[in-house]
């Protein structure tokens, strides 16, 4: 199950099913963002694979939007708009966010709901074993992730205005409640891993309660690292966010150590997991501990495999959508496959613990 290193994220002309009217998108910037100004070129990023992410460059600078896909949606997903809350919220937290600048949920205008931000220069780093850098930036990287994610689960949600952006408690019931159902929905085989895990999760859930936001899909790639300096000055992507639980985050930050090589969102091989400087599970959950203020994380397992299963639903979920056609990646077909490798070593996990 190895695979070729990713190459570096293109940027390209948007393919038919992402196109949309550029000259619409212009008048109405002109419209809703000060000092915008034309002309305006649209392209789009290829590493996304739920709302298609395009670079917008225009006499006045360049900008990023996000917009939900074209072509019929799952009810509650895409949702750009609760991106744009918590973004915007976050302005001037100690969480390094994007500046926003308008929300559009009028679909004349191009055609779906979109958002405005600015655009932050810096790395996207898609491979987590950061290539190219020394075991020094590589360990400083993984120090500021961890960083940064404490900080994020320290802030005052309420004292923001999102005491309503979700609920607070029972959160793994209501999240296996969810997936179980989106994986029904969306399942294009049989996964006998992923039927096991819906039955070994639900009666195992820890009973610690804690509550923050939680980002939904935190990891290396969905950050944006200075250009020089080995740290993160952006969170990106937070369509999944909302009130949960902080663990869930850390449990999903370390699927790719746990998950097999291979995977579109983690090590391209096995001996990547080993890359100098890069931290151990163990090296990074203390690291965050110690910014959180944490002794320790008990039932840590529980956390990583319930976001294993997590995850196979979601890349279940992009399958899906390849075969509808709103899928914004072209290597989406493959993603069935990976929703069963993962949920196969999430439920090799299972086992060792029961």
């Amino acid at each position: 199950m190895s695979r070729t290193p990713a190459a570096p994220p293109e940027i390209i002309e948007p393919p038919p099913r992402h196109r949309f009217d550029v000259e619409a998108l212009g008048a109405y910037l002109e419209a809703h963002v000060p000092g915008f100004a034309a002309p305006l070129h649209a392209r789009q990023f290829t590493g996304g694979q739920s709302n298609p992410t395009f670079l917008l460059e225009a006499g006045s600078g360049r900008y990023i939007m996000r917009k939900k896909p074209a072509g019929e949606l799952l009810p509650s997903a895409h949702a750009v708009d609760r991106e744009y809350r918590v973004i915007t919220a976050l302005a001037d937290s100690d969480v390094p966010v994007p500046r926003t600048y308008c929300l559009c949920e009028d679909e004349s205008v191009i055609g779906q709901s979109f958002y405005i931000m600015e655009y932050v220069d810096g790395r996207v780093i898609r491979d987590p074993s950061v290539p190219g850098v020394s075991a020094e930036e590589r360990a400083a990287m993984y120090r500021s992730l961890a960083q940064v994610l404490a900080r994020l689960h320290a802030v005052d949600y309420k004292a923001l205005g999102l005491e309503d952006y979700g609920r607070p408690g029972n959160y793994f019931q209501r999240q296996l409640a969810r997936w179980s159902k989106q994986y029904e929905v969306t399942k294009t085989r049989e996964i006998a891993s992923m039927d096991a895990l819906m039955a070994w999760l639900p009666p195992r859930i820890p009973a610690d309660e804690s509550s923050s936001i939680a980002h939904g899909d935190y990891r290396l790639e969905n950050t944006i690292v200075h250009p020089r300096e080995p740290r993160v000055v952006a969170v990106l992507d937070w369509e999944l966010s909302t009130i949960g639980h902080p663990l869930a985050d850390l449990g999903l930050n370390l699927v790719a150590f746990y998950a097999p090589a291979g995977m579109p969102t983690g090590f391209a091989r096995e001996e990547d997991k080993r890359a100098p400087g890069l931290p151990t599970p163990e090296a990074y959950v203390a690291e965050y501990c110690r910014a959180a203020g944490r002794a320790g994380i008990p039932d840590l397992q529980y956390y990583v495999i319930f976001s294993m299963f997590r995850l196979a639903s979601i890349l279940q979920g992009i399958a899906m959508r390849a075969i509808t056609g709103t899928a914004s990646s072209a290597q989406a077909a493959h993603y069935g496959d990976y929703a069963g490798w993962i949920a196969d070593a999430a439920w090799k996990m299972a086992r060792h613990q029961s």
